[in-house]
């Protein structure tokens, strides 16, 4: 069971299921930050290609696992999915001051090979993540119809992804931004519509993402070699999996290293 240390509220879980996302009233400590930042800086030392966005930190640095352990937002994400938790995933979104690419509006789970859908994405804030420097932006609701929407296909490179949902003015004008301190954390749902705009500003605007399935689901290798293979995007099909929390209720993930 979840600590009582650090626990969202009844209203804030309320807030996920209704809104898609929430903000805890949770930090990372300075110390922690600080630690993020020199092994972000180590994996650009050795890729630099990475410098805007690295979709698996896991596949070339173990040392970001660490963070994923963090006991308080496992507890978090643990009211939200249940007490049985694989990581599969961590990326870095890193738009630079003043050359920071936009990430489309976009579906997490059109990118996802897991079945039945199900993730919750911890978007932790490494710097402060404002509206001048491209912060996340959400359609709040989003989620509720659990279906995923007709995205696009949009080779522009000065985009972070590649698949992308054409949302009207109406739309983006009911978009909510999610401000966050360096340290702060949104916690959001596998449906939820969301991107960000580009960085312009004269200052950095990092985050990091730590993707939480619950074991209940199975992480399909077949079904992301097809989806690479359909619409280019990345091969999923090779991400390990970690078991973070309690056991495989599917009984058919295979939590072994791939590096």
């Amino acid at each position: 069971m979840p600590s009582t240390a650090v626990r969202l509220s009844e209203a804030e879980v309320a807030q996920y299921h209704e809104d898609g996302y929430v903000i805890p009233d949770f930090r990372l400590p300075d110390e922690t930050l600080d630690a993020i930042r020199i092994d972000h800086d180590r994996l650009l030392s050795r890729h630099p290609e990475f410098v805007d966005y690295c979709p698996a930190l896991l596949a070339y640095d173990l040392a970001f696992l660490n963070y994923a352990r963090t006991p308080e937002i496992l507890d978090m994400v643990e009211q939200l999915i249940g007490p049985d938790i694989a990581l599969w995933n961590s990326s870095f979104f890193a738009k630079p001051a003043g050359k920071g690419r936009a990430t489309p509006w976009h579906q997490d789970g059109e990118y996802w090979p897991i079945r039945p859908l199900a993730t919750c994405t911890a978007w932790i804030a490494i710097d402060d993540s404002t509206t001048e420097n491209g912060c996340l932006r959400v359609l709040k609701g989003s989620h509720k119809n659990k279906d995923l929407l007709q995205h696009e296909t949009n080779p522009d490179p000065n985009l972070t992804l590649n698949q992308e949902l054409p949302l009207t003015d109406h739309d983006e004008d009911q978009a909510v931004d999610i401000v966050l301190k360096a340290g702060q954390m949104s916690l959001h749902d596998v449906y939820l519509v969301h991107g960000s705009a580009a960085n312009t500003s004269g200052k950095p605007r990092r985050g990091m993402t730590l993707r939480l399935m619950p074991t209940t689901s199975v992480y399909d290798r077949a079904v992301a070699r097809e989806q690479h293979e359909k619409i280019g995007i990345v091969d999923h099909s090779l991400r390990t999996l970690f078991l973070m929390r309690g056991k495989d209720k599917s009984g058919q993930n295979d939590f072994q290293v791939r590096l």
